[in-house]
């Protein structure tokens, strides 16, 4: 392997714990604090020149303040003549504004990719793109993730008799039908009719799920409305049980709350985002780790060999 070092902000040290700690990769000093005025403040203890860089750090809750110190640490290593730098963004976030959804709306994603390209990213390493367009957003390689090989593994030992897979909406098709298809079983598909962002209204479920052990597949639990309407529905409409896997845990705002008092027997969710204390207290989460699948890649890119198993 190259000379190889990576860096964690402060968003999932946990995640970069682990993924040194699978490979032996060696882990570098950084301290990450804030002026009084909350300006964030980057300092590097050791040197960077001529290596290849890897920078953990989901732009997760507080967005903002992570997304400007990825940026920083960014800037930082490249004014510290590192060789290469690799933004390792587990959840990308304003990955949901990837298009002009009204008049005069931005598009954000495409924004956050050009601030990382500026700022000094030679390449991208992500998982579970909201939209997978944003990989074109970039001029640099980007290396997009998925986080099915693992959920797979989990769902074929737990989930093995009369499951449905259902996707929340008709953009998730193609997931759902992808991880029926490895599980050799059916789909649904909940219809439904957003009435504001973060708030939507659930209008049928078209496909058979009476009897069944339904599993709601999605990317992403924001708010966690439309997943917990979507849960009640299915148990209305006749499904055994009802359970729920997501990536990305972003849980904002009354998300846990709602999870706790739903229909929803268990949450699969990916510590590409770090639980709060309010969802790790909470009987209906588990966790599984996506360290094993990053910590490959991030091998692999080093000694500049092909991911492409990874995807399998």
């Amino acid at each position: 392997m190259k000379d190889l070092k990576i860096f964690s902000g402060a968003s999932n040290k946990p995640l970069t714990d682990e993924v040194c700690c699978l490979f032996d990769f060696p882990q570098g000093s950084v301290n990450v604090g804030t002026f009084s005025d909350g300006e964030i403040q980057i300092e590097i203890n050791e040197n960077v020149r001529g290596t290849d860089v890897f920078l953990i750090q989901s732009t997760c809750t507080p967005v903002n303040n992570n997304l400007m110190e990825l940026l920083i640490l960014i800037d930082a290593m490249k004014r510290a003549s590192a060789e290469r730098i690799t933004a390792v963004i587990p959840y990308y976030g304003y990955a949901r504004q990837d298009r002009k959804a009204a008049p005069r709306a931005p598009i954000s994603a495409k924004l956050v990719a050009d601030l990382l390209t500026t700022a000094g990213a030679n390449r991208v390493l992500t998982m579970d793109l909201h939209a997978g367009q944003i990989q074109g957003f970039f001029n640099i390689p980007v290396d997009n993730l998925y986080a099915a090989p693992i959920i797979f593994k989990y769902l074929k030992d737990k989930y093995n008799n009369n499951l449905v897979i259902v996707s929340p909406d008709a953009g998730g098709v193609e997931r759902a039908r992808s991880m029926a298809k490895s599980l050799d079983t059916t789909i649904a598909i909940i219809d439904k009719r957003r009435l504001k962002p973060n708030e939507a209204s659930v209008m049928n479920i078209i496909g058979e799920i009476e009897g069944k052990n339904a599993l709601i597949l999605d990317d992403m639990t924001d708010t966690a409305g439309t997943l917990t309407h979507g849960a009640k529905a299915l148990m209305e409409r006749g499904a055994k049980t009802v359970s729920a896997c997501c990536t990305h845990p972003v849980l904002s705002g009354p998300a846990v709350k709602r999870i706790n008092e739903s229909p929803l027997e268990e949450l699969i969710v990916t510590n590409t985002i770090p639980l709060s204390d309010e969802a790790q207290q909470s009987d209906k989460f588990k966790v599984l780790s996506v360290a094993e699948l990053f910590a490959e890649a991030i091998k692999r890119i080093n000694t500049n060999d092909s991911i492409n198993s990874l995807f399998i």
